[in-house]
């Protein structure tokens, strides 16, 4: 009997506690969470959405998937009416200095990008005061558990995004960005594309995590004209994001047509432009094109956006960074929207050609009939009017040289020093000319590749395309040379760019399987 009675006593005592431990959680759900990192550690801080199970059967027109916790539509899809918000001078404070805050991205991420120092940026008087760029400005709400767990409780993850992948060459800030913060990149990215406006965060996020997030995004994508560069969160006490609201500006009440008027405008561009030989043409075709297009103007109605300079014609600096961008994205050209200051907030681009990287600045470029002042330029010749920050300062580096601006020189012609091609690669003599392309092409191997020598005076010049009319050139060097390197077929174009005393730069694009 004593024995039931001990088992009475304890079966009854834990009743007890059990009673305890219910009550504890129903009025502190942060206790709960607490007891839950401790029985299940492997699913600690993976925040309170749930995201396994077998996935839903609807998805959406982005390729994401669409997670629905319950059964009933979800609430309204607001859209902000304001087209355009003036940011808080605190956030403006923010940007300032070379990195800024590296939360929600990846620590290996580096560049030897160096900034300038502020003190010494000067801003020439004929491009003063064309600027414009807005910084990503992120309304944050703290709310209290009782709201927190409401929203939890009557918001789903909208449209996940997985399943999406970005190409890091193409979108560089993604790749800036750790695994949740990629994870929730896409699930921005997805629910944009849906209109889908408030939506719980896929992953566990801070407030610092999202404004880089939502960076990243805004600078990688600018088909996604409707996005306006404000966004809100909701947040608990403990600092994690609960509720993500995204704002559209006008363009999304309509967005059907939008998007067909800016494709008809892009396509007026871009068909002209993807009959041109090279990258560096098509590069300045678009250039050109835009600045014939586009007028500056500060009040333009969404200047932020590609739109503003595709369809209407006026914008800031930011239109045509992302104008140009999305331009050079559409010909497979790797284009990045680069920020920073350049004597008030600026953005620019950053092209990638076969020879490294380059600095590009439409909006400077367009004044009078225009200019290639800004076109093509290295770090270097952008340190005393350019300034990269924030995510911006982890692009990569500018130092391409084969293409540096454009119309330099006498007569608008390019020094041998500009090209970046040095004196033992300038030939007058064909032979000599032959045994340096097959030097290269045994040294390159097979593959896809380009590679470049000078040849000087017109008499020669003359005697390498008549070379290559009648196809001499194969018993010269090429059949021979193809042998060596055991490649069985053989494709190549040229490029030929007239320089300064009669030198002309030849560019092989060759292919050899």
């Amino acid at each position: 009997m004593k024995i039931f009675g001990r088992l009475f006593g304890f079966v009854t005592g834990l009743s007890i506690l059990l009673c305890m431990l219910i009550a504890a959680c129903a009025f502190r759900p942060d206790f709960s969470r607490e007891i839950a990192d401790f029985l299940f550690p492997e699913k600690k801080g993976s925040g309170t959405v749930e995201t396994g199970g077998t996935p839903p059967e609807s998805v959406s027109a982005a390729g994401g998937e669409r997670e629905d916790e319950a059964e009933e539509e979800p609430s309204d899809h607001r859209m902000d009416e304001e087209d355009e918000e003036e940011l808080k001078p605190e956030e403006e404070g923010a940007a300032e200095g070379s990195a800024g805050d590296r939360a929600g991205m990846d620590d290996k991420v580096a560049s030897d990008y160096t900034a300038p120092d502020l003190s010494e940026i000067v801003t020439p008087k004929e491009v003063s005061g064309r600027n414009g760029y807005q910084q990503i400005e992120g309304e944050q709400e703290q709310v209290d558990e009782p709201e927190a767990r409401e929203i939890r409780s009557r918001l789903d993850l909208g449209y996940t995004g997985d399943g999406l992948t970005f190409d890091a060459l193409y979108y560089p800030y993604y790749a800036m960005l750790n695994e949740r913060g990629k994870h929730v990149y896409r699930q921005i990215y997805a629910n944009a594309n849906e209109l889908y406006a408030e939506f719980a965060p896929v992953e566990a996020v801070t407030a610092g995590e999202l404004r880089n997030i939502f960076s990243a995004l805004y600078n990688d994508h600018p088909e996604l004209f409707w996005m306006e560069t404000a966004y809100a969160g909701k947040f608990a006490g403990d600092g994690g994001c609960v509720e993500i609201d995204l704002k559209f500006n006008r363009t999304a009440r309509d967005l059907e047509s939008a998007l067909a008027l800016f494709d008809e405008n892009a396509q007026e561009i871009l068909t002209a432009a993807k009959h041109l030989e090279s990258d560096y043409e098509k590069e300045i075709f678009v250039h050109d094109a835009l600045i014939d297009k586009v007028e500056y103007r500060m009040g333009a109605v969404m200047n932020q956006s590609a739109y503003s300079a595709m369809v209407n014609g006026e914008t800031v600096c930011a239109g045509y960074a992302r104008a140009f961008q999305y331009l050079m994205q559409q010909l497979d050209i790797p284009c990045y929207y680069c920020t920073g200051y350049a004597g008030e907030s600026h953005a620019w681009n950053i092209i990638g050609l076969e020879d490294g990287w380059y600095n590009v600045d439409t909006t400077w470029d367009d004044t009078g009939e225009g200019t290639y002042d800004y076109f093509n330029r290295t770090d270097a010749e952008y340190a005393d009017s350019h300034v990269r920050q924030e995510m911006s300062v982890y692009l990569p580096s500018c130092g391409g040289q084969l293409y540096r601006g454009w119309e330099q020189g006498e007569n608008g012609l390019r020094s041998l020093e500009e090209t970046g091609i040095t004196q033992d690669k300038v030939f007058s003599d064909i032979q000599e000319y032959y045994e340096d392309c097959r030097a290269q092409i045994v040294l390159n191997g097979s593959g896809s590749y380009t590679f470049y020598n000078v040849i000087e005076g017109e008499e020669i010049l003359d005697a390498w395309y008549e070379e290559y009319q009648s196809r001499r050139y194969r018993d010269a060097y090429m059949d021979s040379v193809m042998e060596e390197i055991g490649a069985h077929f053989c494709e190549i174009k040229f490029e030929v760019e007239q320089l300064q005393g009669e030198r002309y730069l030849i560019r092989h694009h060759v292919r050899f399987d």
